[in-house]
């Protein structure tokens, strides 16, 4: 690991990993290879043109169901590669596992 790299917890893939985004709305998804990720961005490299798809905010869907996914917005597009930040979803009451008043 490099100075420069310090502290970022960044995970490459050697040959990569099929991943797909998709459209807030749904009306659009591509295939794409993951490159590497964090806890805060990722690279992918994506299969066709971006020309056209709204990528402000899009998903990214880690498995083929699409039970994993990260809201994300787009950093940078080089070529086929794109540079992707995740984007913080608020809290949903009732998700901690209980309420505090049930506590014995």
């Amino acid at each position: 690991m490099t100075t420069e790299n310090a502290g970022v917890d960044r995970v490459a893939f050697g040959r990569g990993y099929n991943v797909w985004i998709m459209g807030i709305d749904g009306t659009w998804r591509r295939s794409c290879v993951l490159k590497a990720i964090s806890n805060f961005e990722a690279e992918l490299e994506l299969d066709g043109s971006i020309e056209g798809l709204n990528l402000k905010e899009f998903f990214l869907l880690l498995s083929s169901t699409g039970l994993a996914y990260r809201r994300c917005e787009l950093i940078r597009v080089n070529g086929s590669e794109i540079d992707v930040r995740f984007l913080k979803t608020k809290n949903k009451v009732g998700r901690s596992g209980g309420s505090p008043a049930m506590a014995n």
